[in-house]
């Protein structure tokens, strides 16, 4: 079995827009950085994302073990032994000495299978010299087969374990897909969130140009004595205000850029961080609110940690396979075969072997422990684990279920939000025309026109949130749904598995 190697394949594009069309050159980021570029530069360079990585291949070693466990094994031995002794005649009672050498050597092959049999094979010659006797050699053949009756019997306990290692590669490469959504979704989050600041820095920058143009326009009609001195506090004060929030918005637009470098680029010179412009903008096309049955249909199939936590319950039931067989007695059963020749050759020793000697034993082997409290417990303790998964499972659908509602219920609020922000921004950006009309001509004060424009200002930041708000709903909602790597052609691959 080839060992398993878990990575991200592109399949088709990300999310809209052309690919990364090549690495960046080292420490630097492209200059327009598009949303797809920041999640291919995520997991490219994410810590995490690696470490997680290797959790499916260190889980596909462990199933390899368990499936070693069922390779033929080759053995052999050799040895040689030398004795002196003394010995008694029985006729004559007198003591003579014995000199002897044996040599033995023995290979073979032995296999244990899933159904719980034992399979050995052995060939062996043995070579005994004494100044009692005349040298004989002798070849030996043979076949031991032992079948378990009652513990370890069967497939379903003998294949456990490896089942179990299946298992845990599978549950592991669920908890990298969870993963690896996460860190997208967190990705994409602060690029909308480095988009907002961006956009609230340009009303910000155009707030401030409307006011210092409204105060320089004051101050000429001072000068001419159409309006009074007192006219000018209210736009110097609407100066100083769009100048507090425009130091704010830079600030804030600095706290998303590092928010957003520390998840795509955490080795980025800082030299480098302000070299790049976040160039995706959020969609304003609303999209048809989903079926809520549906969507929830979809999350109890996709989200990765209920295939994760499926995958765990399968293994708590192989698990209770091998401690309800483990309360079994042990009963073997056994054949033992062998096919011997006897000769003073070597070779004459191997034509012997067709003669009249063999062996045969078969028998059956018992043990049982008295009271048998260990593998009992071991049950128990499987069994409860067991039914500790299946209720984990349920309150886990019930949360999803939840989790889906709620996004479904932000993205219906966020759509209806960014309609009526729109409506709010263009209404107040009339207001606003008026008033300033209405002081051209008198009709209006300094204040009034002031007042209007910071309800404008606020009306346009809201309608920029409303938007970036928007795309975090569907964030979510295709992470509530389990399909974030879908929609966004990526797919988790594993090879030799």
């Amino acid at each position: 079995m080839k060992p398993i190697l878990v990575h991200f394949v592109l399949c088709v594009c990300l999310i809209t827009g052309p690919a990364l069309a090549a690495e960046s050159p080292r420490g630097t980021l492209p200059l327009d950085l598009s949303l797809e570029e920041a999640v291919l530069l995520g997991l490219r360079h994410n810590h995490e994302l690696r470490i997680e990585q290797l959790e499916p291949v260190i889980a596909g070693a462990f199933e390899r073990t368990e499936r070693g466990e069922f390779d033929p094994e080759l053995f052999g031995e050799v040895n040689f032994s030398e004795e002196s002794v003394s010995e008694t005649d029985r006729a004559t009672q007198g003591q003579f000495d014995v000199e002897g050498k044996d040599a033995e050597a023995i290979v073979g092959l032995r296999q244990r299978l899933p159904t719980g049999t034992e399979v050995e094979l052995t060939a062996g010659t043995d070579r005994s010299t004494s100044t009692r006797s005349p040298e004989q050699q002798s070849v030996r053949f043979g076949l031991t087969v032992t079948q378990q009756l009652l513990r370890g019997f069967g497939p379903a306990v003998g294949l456990a374990s490896l089942r179990q290692a299946r298992l845990d590669t599978l549950a592991s490469v669920s908890e990298l897909r969870g993963f690896a959504e996460a860190l997208i979704a967190n990705i994409e989050t602060a690029y909308w969130e480095l988009v907002l600041a961006n956009e609230s820095i340009l009303v910000f920058q155009k707030s401030l140009e409307v006011a210092e143009a409204q105060l320089s326009d004051i101050e000429t009609r001072i000068d001419v004595g159409q309006i009074s001195e007192k006219e000018a506090a209210a736009a110097r004060a609407d100066v100083a205000l769009a100048k507090q929030d425009l130091i704010d918005a830079e600030s804030a637009q600095r706290v998303r850029r590092y928010e957003l470098i520390r998840r795509i680029y955490p080795k980025l010179p800082l030299s480098a961080t302000m070299n790049f412009r976040a160039t995706t903008k959020p969609d304003v096309e609303a999209i048809a609110i989903p079926d809520a049955g549906e969507r929830v249909r979809l999350a109890l199939q996709s989200r990765p940690e209920i295939k994760e936590a499926e995958y765990r319950i399968q293994r708590g039931e192989l698990e209770t396979v091998v401690t309800r067989n483990g309360r079994l007695p042990e009963l073997a059963f056994f054949v033992n075969l062998g096919k011997s020749g006897f000769a003073t050759t070597f070779q004459e020793s191997f034509r012997e072997v067709d003669g009249p000697n063999y062996e045969a034993r078969v028998g059956i082997q018992f043990s049982q422990s008295l009271g048998n409290r260990s593998a009992r417990a071991r049950d128990d303790i499987a069994r409860a684990t067991l039914r500790q998964s299946e209720e984990a499972l349920a309150n886990l659908r019930s949360l999803v279920r939840y989790d889906v509602l709620l996004a479904l219920n932000e993205l219906e609020r966020a759509q209806k939000q960014m309609t009526a922000s729109s409506n709010t921004r263009r209404y107040r950006q009339e207001t606003f025309e008026a008033e300033q009309d209405r002081f051209e001509v008198g009709n209006a004060t300094a204040l009034e026109v002031s007042r209007t424009q910071r309800d404008l200002v606020e009306s346009q930041i809201a309608e920029i949130e409303a938007r970036v708000a928007y795309q975090l709903a569907k964030i979510q909602l295709y992470i509530a749904e389990g399909n974030l790597l879908d929609r966004r052609g990526l797919v988790v691959e594993t090879a030799g598995m």
